[in-house]
């Protein structure tokens, strides 16, 4: 046996870490995003046995994610709880063509500080979503209206004892799990999560707590394959935009946390291509099963890493371990307040808030931190697809600017012609300054405009600038000469007279 798996002794102990690390992650995810707690529990088996089994990223761990818990409350609460397993199971066949059409390489183009931004934003709203539920109380439908109410809602909270009860535990949940790194290392072998979880729900079973629990329906009864009816929904635009929305943000948070991974050790590569096919097998068996959909998690994956894992075996046996879990004890959720989970998730949202990424962007890089920070908010105050892409524009149109430099040199000797030479890549995004340089150029004076140094000019400009030539020339003055970028390879470059 150890000769045909090497590694398993490793493998086996770091598999119990991410176990115990997932279990209450998976709860707390389904809690939020408004489904029976055993779906988050389907989907972190899935990712364990279906996902883990499956090559691209060896030691990166999948299962329901923080990232996507805004996206599928909305989706459920607009929607209903029947019509998310068509969600997923299209998110998955999505992902799987993707994967066979060798995309997966091509969201590494997507600029980081759009990706941050896009976690930031949900963050935000996921903190500010389960401030409420701290509070045993109803959460207001968009982000701006989550964070508007707050005040409202600790008002609320202090004249109620249950609430007090309930805010004081989900304090204490975050409190250990703030505190729980400065633990002696022997106490640290216990994964924080759970640590939390447990002492919340042995401190609300001892008090007996007014506090919310966590409902149980049982595994199999929880699990809803969607039916054709449900299907019927894909006529939907919304249903369609949602799905793409699902696609492309679980795809760019899967991909850029292996890519992280990658990063925490020194085994073999991700293969983004098969992990992306990895991720679209997942999704489609969460949403055959009506569950929640999957996601890479860095949380899991780094303490996959730290706890020693070498190979996919540790993923795959985690999966194991849940599967048991919800077999052999789901009444256990049933003990878990709602306060510890949402504690949790508060702790989770603002680790997905990159405080010390923006602090360093703004200092060497002020575009990308502005991008990262509209991208949020855009997420806070729209939602989160109309978010992404008002991020994704901004992205594509700082870098288009930035590829639109161009320099305008002017030589005047005194007599003779007046010279100016462009170069660089002369586009519309820059037309304006280029052409306020050039009507400042004495009206009464020969000029030659050498083009030759330009990399790219495009339509816009060439026309705009044989519209000024023409202008130039009109009052009598001897006609503009142009050098065209094409010749720039000769030696002797031939003037061309402007008509």
């Amino acid at each position: 046996m150890t000769a045909k798996f090497p590694h398993l002794r490793q493998d086996f102990a770091a598999s119990l870490v991410v176990f115990l690390v997932a279990l209450p992650l998976c709860v707390g995810v389904a809690v939020a995003s408004g489904v029976p707690a055993e779906l988050g529990l389907v989907t972190g088996i899935v990712g364990g046995l279906v996902t883990g089994m499956m090559r691209g990223s060896s030691l990166q761990v999948s299962g329901p994610a923080a990232g996507l818990t805004v996206l599928v409350f909305e989706a459920v609460q607009e929607f209903g709880l029947p019509v998310l397993g068509v969600l997923v199971l299209a998110t998955g066949l999505l992902q799987l063509l993707m994967g066979a059409l060798r995309l997966g390489r091509w969201f590494r183009a997507i600029s980081v500080s759009v990706v941050e931004g896009m976690l930031a934003g949900i963050g935000l709203v996921l903190i500010a979503g389960q401030f409420y539920a701290l509070a045993d109380a109803k959460a207001p439908a968009s982000g701006l209206e989550k964070i508007a109410g707050l005040p409202g809602a600790v008002a609320d909270a202090a004249g109620n004892t249950s609430a007090l009860a309930s805010v004081g535990l989900g304090a204490g949940t975050i409190a250990v799990l703030v505190l729980w790194k400065r633990m002696p290392r022997r106490v640290r072998a216990l994964p924080g999560p759970l640590a939390a979880v447990g002492l919340a729900t042995a401190v609300a079973a001892f008090f007996s707590l007014p506090v919310a629990t966590v409902e149980v329906k049982g595994l199999l009864g929880s699990i809803q394959p969607p039916s054709l009816s449900a299907f019927g929904e894909l006529a939907d635009i919304g249903v369609l935009t949602t799905i793409v929305a699902f696609t492309l943000i679980a795809s760019a948070e899967s991909l850029f946390s292996a890519a992280a991974v990658d990063r925490l050790h020194d085994g073999p590569r991700t293969e983004y291509d098969k992990e992306l096919m990895a991720q679209g097998a997942g999704n489609t068996v969460c949403g055959a099963l009506g569950a929640l959909p999957m996601t890479a998690v860095i949380v899991r994956s780094s303490a996959n890493v730290a706890a020693g894992a070498r190979t996919k075996a540790s993923r795959v046996m985690h999966g194991v371990w849940l599967l048991l879990f919800a077999a052999l004890l789901p009444a256990t959720l049933a003990l878990i307040p709602i306060p510890a989970l949402a504690g949790i998730l508060v702790h989770a949202g603002f680790k997905l808030i990159p405080f010390r990424g923006i602090v360093s962007l703004w200092r060497g890089h002020r575009g990308e931190a502005l991008i990262l920070v509209v991208t949020a908010v855009s997420i806070v105050a729209v939602n989160m697809f109309e978010g992404v892409l008002i991020g994704l524009a901004l992205s594509v149109a700082k870098t288009a600017w930035e590829a639109s430099h161009v320099k305008l040199e002017v030589i005047d000797k005194g007599a003779g012609p007046i010279q100016a030479y462009l170069s660089g890549n002369a586009t519309f995004l820059r037309l304006p300054k280029i052409l306020d340089s050039l009507e400042n150029l004495p009206q009464d004076r020969p000029v030659e405009l050498d083009l030759s140094g330009l990399h790219h000019l495009d339509h816009a400009c060439r026309t705009a600038l044989e519209n000024w030539a023409e202008r130039h020339s009109a009052v009598g003055t001897e006609p503009v000469r142009l050098t065209e970028p094409e010749q720039k390879a000769e030696q002797e470059p031939e003037r061309v007279t402007a008509p």
